[in-house]
């Protein structure tokens, strides 16, 4: 058992059977009354974020969280198939895990995965990844880049909005935490 002296960013806590990441903590020690920790934690499977505080030295329970680089391989149809980049290990990952960051996968793409008592917790993208437009309407004469947005679908089949200009088979970066375009890739 660990006491709150132990919290730090990026601990992952163990609370009534649930993993709840630490995103930030702030010990206070008020003028009048006993010390306390306050925390800002984040659900590791549903995403959900709570304020907890605990009273300074405290027991709480720390897991331990595995953060390792895999590469993708492919979907089968119901599941994800990473390689672990260190000892060419294969690992099949559920959809409901990947979650969104399937919009962004492409095959032999670099990624972390959190791993508690060998099972995946969830799958961590880089901030911004290149894909290829698929498919947009043309543009019109007149078109500028701050005229507007349209649709375009992305090689992933993910759909993302696009200035006017662009046209199918340009390549662009997308911002994989909220899906925005970042711009043209060369």
């Amino acid at each position: 058992m660990a006491s709150t002296a132990d919290i730090k960013n990026g601990v992952v806590l163990s609370i009534d059977g649930q993993l709840w990441n630490v995103i930030e903590f702030q010990h206070v020690k008020p003028g009048k009354g006993g010390a306390f920790v306050r925390t800002k934690l984040k659900n590791v499977v549903t995403g959900k974020t709570v304020d907890r505080t605990y009273n300074a030295g405290a027991k709480i329970d720390i897991e331990n969280v595995d953060r390792r680089d895999f590469t993708y391989l492919y979907n089968d149809g119901e599941a994800f198939v990473f390689m672990d980049v260190a000892d060419y290990d294969q690992l099949t990952v559920p959809a409901t895990v990947v979650g969104d960051a399937a919009n962004f996968l492409l095959e032999n793409q670099q990624v972390q995965i959190a791993l508690n008592n060998g099972n995946p917790l969830y799958v961590e993208l880089p901030a911004s990844v290149v894909l290829e437009i698929t498919y947009t309407e043309p543009g019109l004469q007149g078109d500028r880049s701050s005229a507007g947005t349209k649709p375009a679908t992305v090689e992933t089949g993910y759909e993302i909005q696009v200035p006017l200009f662009l046209e199918t088979g340009t390549k662009v970066k997308v911002d994989t935490r909220t899906g925005d375009y970042l711009g043209r890739v060369n």
